[in-house]
């Protein structure tokens, strides 16, 4: 009927623009909320990128989820630049940042920079994480002075496990925390992750920021979130944290189909004709 207004038809995440670094930045303007999930490899970064997710990590989580580590401290540099040229031969229009592993920026900015421009140029990625705030602010500025799209992570930082006396602590000084995100973003960080911080201390840090912030474990008031993809999709086993929600199953799925193929294959049922060539 003429005059009457369609129904907007929303858009299919391949047609989105491709999220560069100035369009993360602006979503916090904007009031639209960032999506990010953790990725290792082709296969489930090109599903996640097809999907509509905005923005993929190549975190360094991969030494637990994926080489079986207890921590993220094994992981070198090489081996975040081998998962990173895989997840972007998935990818085609969300962010993709890769984490800086442990003792490949602490040293100096020099030494941060230099790796941090080798996963840049070797992986074709857009930006990269590194864990802290005040102590990290000179390297920050050293990154972005070289033209290095930096992310910043405080509150619990998984690198220094150690330090903290394991993994999972929820951190509450907010005057440290509030210090540390100010710092970050005065030194030339674009968006910030805060990890295990009470929402409340959260609220706090995004309202005083003009980057976006990330939060896992750190409530609904922050511009967005992030997961580790193994965990939201239950894959991974034994792991419940009050922040982790469970989107699927897959484990379960997984298992059972195995179960399946192998009692399958013990009883002569596969393959069967329709699965054989004359």
């Amino acid at each position: 009927m003429a005059g009457k207004p369609r129904d907007k038809q929303p858009s299919s995440p391949q047609s989105s623009p491709v999220m560069t670094v100035p369009r993360f930045v602006a979503a916090k303007r904007e009031g639209r909320k960032l999506s990010m999930l953790t990725a290792y490899d082709f296969l489930w970064a090109g599903l996640f990128d097809a999907a509509g997710v905005d923005s993929i990590l190549v975190g360094d989580t991969l030494g637990m989820v994926v080489q079986g580590h207890p921590t993220t401290l094994p992981v070198t540099l090489d081996e975040m630049i081998y998962h990173a040229r895989m997840v972007m031969r998935g990818v085609r229009r969300a962010l993709v940042v890769v984490d800086l592993p442990f003792l490949t920026y602490q040293v100096s900015p020099e030494q941060a920079v230099a790796n941090a421009g080798r996963i840049l140029k070797e992986s074709g990625a857009a930006a990269v994480k590194l864990e802290g705030g005040v102590n990290q602010a000179n390297t920050i500025r050293a990154l972005s002075a070289a033209d290095i799209p930096v992310m910043a992570h405080i509150g619990m930082k998984p690198q220094s496990v150690r330090k903290l006396g394991g993994m999972g602590k929820v951190q509450r000084d907010a005057d440290r925390l509030l210090a540390d995100a100010l710092a970050a973003e005065e030194a030339g960080a674009f968006s910030i992750v805060l990890e295990l911080i009470p929402r409340s201390i959260s609220q706090t840090i995004t309202s005083r920021l003009s980057i976006p912030t990330i939060g896992i474990g750190a409530g609904p008031e922050c511009d967005g979130q992030v997961l580790v993809s193994c965990d939201m999709l239950g894959l991974t086993e034994g792991f419940h944290p009050k922040f982790l929600k469970h989107y699927a199953d897959l484990r379960t799925v997984a298992t059972e189909a195995v179960t399946r193929y192998v009692q399958e294959v013990r009883d002569g049922q596969f393959p069967d004709d329709a699965h054989s060539h004359e």
